[in-house]
């Protein structure tokens, strides 16, 4: 990115369309999995910035999508595996783990 292209707060300055110029990607996977009334596609893909894995969910035609840097999967994989767990063992609803409580949230 050259400095014209960057605003002196860090910002990306996109073409008068507003919209992200376009990245050239590869799909190097894609799984498909239905749940009830929701589609989910799992895709691996890459582009010059690296691998990531576009999550789609599609329900009626309705479509939400996030991405997972590759650089992230094993720790969303971990994340979903202690989910998917709890959720088998009928445990009750519990807030955040202690790890993901923010420091000094302790009482005094």
């Amino acid at each position: 990115m050259t400095d014209s292209e960057r605003s002196s707060t860090g910002q990306r300055f996109y073409p008068a369309s507003g919209h992200k110029p376009y990245m050239e990607e590869r799909t190097l996977r894609k799984h498909q999995i239905q749940v009830e009334r929701k589609t989910f596609t799992f895709t691996l893909k890459e582009n010059p910035r690296g691998r990531f894995v576009r999550i789609t969910e599609d329900v009626s035609g309705q479509r939400d999508t996030i991405i997972v840097p590759a650089s992230g999967l094993a720790e969303f994989r971990r994340m979903l595996d202690e989910l998917a767990a709890a959720a088998g063992e009928g445990a009750p609803a519990t807030g955040p783990t202690p790890a993901a409580d923010p420091p000094n949230s302790a009482a005094t």
